[in-house]
């Protein structure tokens, strides 16, 4: 077997009782979660520099890299679920056995299989691009032409799921720094390489959206190829030895990947649904209504950014204290973790509600009646978006809380439920059945996900009041 000293971890539980029992704990979480953020703005930092090198060679290959990239973010999300159940299982079992890693590099080898594995069943899916897009009504180029860029993103997978696996893995022993160092060099390697293929730099073939799918693809095998640098030079990470072995199978570990991973996927996948049909409905209404919608919802996506590197961070946390079998420490650890995403939001949504037009205007420069028209949509969809991101910060660190306690199912129904039976229908009855248009489906959006955020913290609550948690 191999052990890492008990000391190592020694900081991640027992904090004191009361009050500062609370502020340890917060201290911990935020020390955890800060590079998770910055981690994810700097993902979002690539998709941004895609977009715009994408938007200067022709507005037809932007849109087909978005339509494209709509059956992808389907694949990313299935595969995503297995993944992401790494952290969780990873941080159980330091919590209920401190610096003893055999557990721990199991769960990394057996991901890493996942990561393998994966492709060979979404792959087929990303090469019937074309055929699936045509098929949804799409002009005969675009769908064309989406098909040849997610033809391009086939052989980014694998690396793409492993990135993630070992993200994750460093997650779990608290160090999320390993990750933000390979997306700040992704950011720069991408943004090359995407210029220089796209447009033919270099000597190099003008590729268009072709060389943008493989930029993103050879963004992935460097992301994933740095990761395993920084895993050796990294001594906790290195210690634990994760290619030991890797030929040898841990068929219980790689079955509890999928039987926590699939619902864990299934319930990303339910909220990313509601809004890609909500963007579809708000469509309908209008050129302006939907640039509003996109202006308002983009800016609401840049900050919860903040709310899911905190829930990130909360999956670890809850997950050492229930490992540990500290039923005070667990619940702490997710009210904490709660207590601080709301908060921090609401600062975003003061922010929001008082700033709408200013925001706006970051994205709408122009003057035309229609321009001024976006800027008033949006600014009046902010001022609902101010409730909307504590909604969705409690509901994001909720979920991931009860992911800490290997709890996935009842989070994928409460999910579906929320999204689909309440949501859904409270936007289109509101959109088009009271005619109130785009701001009915932001208030509709904004109930779904209040309904998933009372749910989610209810399960979390009684479930870290019982004498045993769930697994």
């Amino acid at each position: 077997m191999t052990f890492l000293t008990s000391q190592t971890f020694s900081s991640r539980l027992s904090p004191p009782e009361g009050f500062s029992g609370w502020m340890t704990e917060a201290r911990a979480l935020l020390r955890l979660s800060g590079p998770l953020i910055i981690t994810q703005l700097a993902q979002m930092a690539i998709l941004a520099t895609d977009v715009v090198l994408l938007g200067r060679l022709s507005s037809s290959a932007l849109a087909a890299a978005a339509i494209g990239n709509t059956v992808y973010y389907f694949c990313w999300l299935l595969g995503g679920g297995p993944t992401s159940a790494v952290a969780p299982i990873i941080a159980q079992m330091l919590g209920r056995f401190p610096g003893q890693m055999d557990g721990p590099r199991a769960v990394a080898r057996m991901g890493l299989w996942v990561a393998i594995a994966l492709p060979l069943m979404l792959v087929p899916i990303l090469l019937s691009t074309e055929w699936i897009l045509s098929h949804l009504g799409q002009e005969p180029a675009l769908a064309r032409d989406a098909g040849k860029f997610a033809a391009m993103l086939c052989f980014g997978l694998p690396f793409t799921f492993g990135f993630q696996v070992l993200r994750n893995f460093a997650t779990a022993l608290e160090r999320p720094r390993a990750a933000l160092y390979v997306m700040l060099a992704s950011i720069l390697f991408n943004g090359l390489l995407a210029w220089t293929l796209i447009f033919g730099h270099f000597g190099l073939p003008r590729l268009g959206i072709v060389g943008a799918g493989i930029a993103t693809s050879s963004s992935a095998a460097f992301a994933f190829l740095v990761m395993l640098l920084i895993i050796r030079l990294d001594p906790l990470l290195r210690a634990v030895r994760v290619f030991d072995r890797f030929r040898e199978p841990d068929w219980a570990q790689f079955v509890e990947l999928f039987r926590l991973g699939v619902p864990i996927g299934v319930t990303m996948l339910f909220e990313a649904m509601l809004f890609n049909s909500m963007t579809l409905v708000a469509g309908t209404f209008g050129a302006e209504t939907l640039a509003a919608h996109q202006v308002a919802l983009n800016f609401a996506s840049v900050t919860f950014m903040v709310p899911l590197g905190i829930a990130m961070a909360a999956t670890v946390r809850v997950g050492l204290f229930a490992g540990a079998e500290d039923l005070a420490g667990t619940r702490r650890a997710g009210f904490v973790a709660m207590t601080v995403g709301a908060g921090i939001v609401v600062l975003f949504g003061v922010f929001m509600a008082f700033g709408g037009e200013a925001i706006a205007r970051l994205y709408i420069s122009g003057r035309t009646p229609a321009d001024l028209q976006v800027i008033a949509y949006a600014a009046l969809f902010l001022k609902v978006a101010a409730a909307f991101q504590l909604f969705d910060a409690l509901q994001v660190v909720g979920a991931l809380s009860l992911r800490g306690l290997k709890d996935a199912r009842w989070p994928m129904i409460l999910a579906g439920g929320a999204y689909w039976l309440a949501g859904a229908p409270v936007c289109v009855l509101l959109a088009i059945g009271l005619q109130l248009g785009g701001l009915g489906i932001w208030i509709g959006l904004a109930f779904g996900l209040g309904v998933a955020a009372a749910a989610m913290c209810l399960r979390f609550h009684l479930l870290t009041r019982q004498p045993s948690l769930a697994a």
